[in-house]
């Protein structure tokens, strides 16, 4: 969303010097350039709208942006065609100076938003129930992108570290595909944002067995947020060599040949440098690291910060 937010605000300031540029030569004098460039200007208000539709539609409306909402969308633009067409005919300086004025709204509010959006905040929508009861299909959350760090856009690596990631954090990140072609849960996650809970950190061993949670040949307390499903699978009887098991886990292909039997019986592995294993609160029905590998440290965005809507569980996320 913010790469798109900083393309818009990008054409929309080359749009807005142009129109100055185009001004300042009398070009826009010639009616035939001067309608080619008022559509542009209207096309940019219609961008705008859309924008807004569509985060009002996934932060809090509904799943997506409606048909109601493109009508509209599409109405907002004819009518300004419609007004366009009018004022020309009256005085085109007039039509000149608000659309100027649109761009100049559009490229700086689109330029904020993406760099809020980029290092500071994020709006995020939670799309299944692998966070029972901590977090809830439907609910709208902002992850906190400046918690760990400060990172440059394009950079892999933070330039600044604030604190490190901690165990049991909630973290929002890039789902770890290297191409649409990766098959993960049964299909294609590539350029999907997940939201788990980090379990094990870089370094650490982890295993379950039996629904029990090792961590450095530890058995950890059960937690509050943990959800189980009451039936146990039956222990499964594949032997893979340990070498084996690390490789094909870090490879992301483990789930291939055990599939469900890692809900209750994983491991052991070692957490690689640099990346973390997250896990979902509801663990019977997760999609999380059991299946498909570590975390990269490098596509997490963020933690996990405020929950806004619905309102009747609004509060700070732990």
């Amino acid at each position: 969303m913010e790469q798109t937010l900083f393309i818009t605000g990008i054409f929309a300031f080359i749009f807005a010097k142009l129109s100055i540029y185009l001004n300042k030569k009398n070009k826009l004098e010639n009616k035939n350039i001067f309608k080619i460039w008022a559509f542009g200007g209207i096309i940019l208000a219609g961008i705008l709208a859309y924008y807004i539709f569509n985060f009002m539609a996934t932060n809090g409306v509904s799943g997506g942006l409606s048909l109601k909402h493109t009508l509209f969308i599409l109405a907002i633009i004819l009518g300004l065609i419609w007004w366009a067409s009018k004022e020309i005919k009256k005085d085109y300086k007039k039509v000149y100076l608000t659309i100027l004025d649109w761009a100049e709204t559009i490229y700086f509010a689109a330029f904020f938003a993406a760099v809020v959006m980029f290092f500071f905040i994020q709006a995020f929508k939670i799309p299944s129930g692998s966070m029972r009861n901590t977090l809830l299909e439907g609910d709208n959350l902002f992850v906190n992108k400046i918690v760990y760090g400060f990172r440059l856009p394009f950079m892999k690596d933070k330039l600044v570290e604030f604190k490190p990631i901690e165990r049991g954090d909630i973290i929002i990140f890039k789902f770890p595909a290297t191409s649409k072609q990766q098959i993960n849960c049964g299909e294609s996650q590539y350029g999907r944002d997940f939201v788990k809970r980090v379990i094990g950190l870089p370094g650490d061993k982890v295993e379950l067995r039996n629904k029990q949670l090792y961590i450095n040949d530890k058995l950890m307390p059960p937690q509050d947020y943990e959800v189980y499903d009451t039936h146990l699978r039956e222990e499964y009887f594949i032997n893979i060599p340990k070498e084996d098991y690390q490789k094909m886990w870090e490879n992301r292909t483990l789930e291939h040949t055990l599939g469900l039997y890692l809900r209750d019986y994983f491991g052991p592995v070692i957490v690689p440098q640099g990346q973390y294993l997250a896990m979902g609160d509801n663990r019977d029905f997760s999609c999380d690291s059991r299946f498909w590998g570590p975390v990269p440290k490098e596509n997490i965005k963020g933690k996990a910060w405020f929950l806004h809507w619905p309102l009747n569980r609004m509060r700070f996320i732990k």
